[in-house]
């Protein structure tokens, strides 16, 4: 685990059981932000989840009040420099980048306010639960800077003009909003969300591990193509998941009115 120095506390905290790893970010005093050392810590435990074949489920999570209030500004502002900033962004965008690559679904678990990165760690996110008084806003307007970077991962989850209306107004949206707009999942009272998050990955937990990992990529993958690549390639997908032990099984379960027992 990355440390922060000034603390001596853990960046990120990582917990595993039963096949689902919890990433509690943690720098509540700073509401979360993503400083380098977190943005460090998260791409390291990424790295590590894609070569971990145990692994069925993420789940990223915050300490404290907030989920995450984006890039931890004081920072930026004491390397002014292209290059740091260019190098900065790289970083993050890495990150997110990496979240949607993981061969297993992650799921954000946001209290409180998921602000600017934060907001596009959310839309980075596969799933997103969140407490029904969680709010969502890309804010950088509000201090001369366009949040250009969220704006990848929010205009893939909202529409363009509700996305462009949050990207030039810097307003919030409650979570029953992000619900509707499609940003996250569901919104639960907050003393529910715990329970609600169990439930979501416990529903993928029960799925065969093979055929989750061929559909997430197969996932994100087919977005990018023309219509009818998409099908030539989706078609192979399923035909290769066909061929897999599993899906042999969970066809003649549901033909012999037993529950599966999944190999993989």
């Amino acid at each position: 685990m990355a440390l922060d120095t000034s603390a001596e506390q853990p960046l990120l905290e990582r917990t595993a059981e039963n096949g689902v790893v919890t990433l509690r970010m943690n720098r509540p005093s700073q509401f979360n932000a993503l400083s380098e050392g977190l943005l460090g810590a998260l791409q390291q435990e990424i790295d590590a989840l894609e070569r971990d074949a145990d692994v069925r489920c993420v789940v990223l999570e915050s300490a404290g009040r907030a989920f995450c209030a984006g890039h931890d500004l004081r920072e930026m502002r004491s390397q002014p420099s292209l290059d740091y900033y260019r190098a900065l962004f790289r970083k993050c965008g890495s990150v997110m980048q990496g979240l949607q690559a993981l061969p297993v679904p992650v799921i954000a678990k946001v209290q409180g306010i998921a602000t600017a990165a934060g907001c596009q760690l959310v839309a980075s996110c596969d799933l997103a639960v969140a407490a029904d008084n969680a709010r969502f806003a890309v804010s950088g307007i509000n201090v001369g800077l366009f949040c250009a970077t969220p704006a990848v991962a929010l205009s893939r989850n909202v529409s363009a003009k509700r996305a462009f209306e949050m990207l030039v107004t810097a307003r919030f949206i409650d979570a029953a909003q992000a619900v509707d707009w499609g940003l996250i999942n569901d919104a639960v009272p907050e003393a529910e969300l715990d329970a609600r998050v169990r439930a979501l990955a416990g529903d993928i937990l029960a799925k065969s591990p093979t055929a989750i990992r061929y559909g997430k990529r197969m996932f994100y993958k087919q977005r990018q193509m023309a219509l009818a690549d998409a099908y030539d390639y989706a078609g192979d997908v399923m035909a290769r998941n066909m061929m897999e032990a599993d899906a042999c099984e969970g066809i003649d379960a549901f033909l012999q009115k037993r529950p599966p027992r999944w190999q993989s």
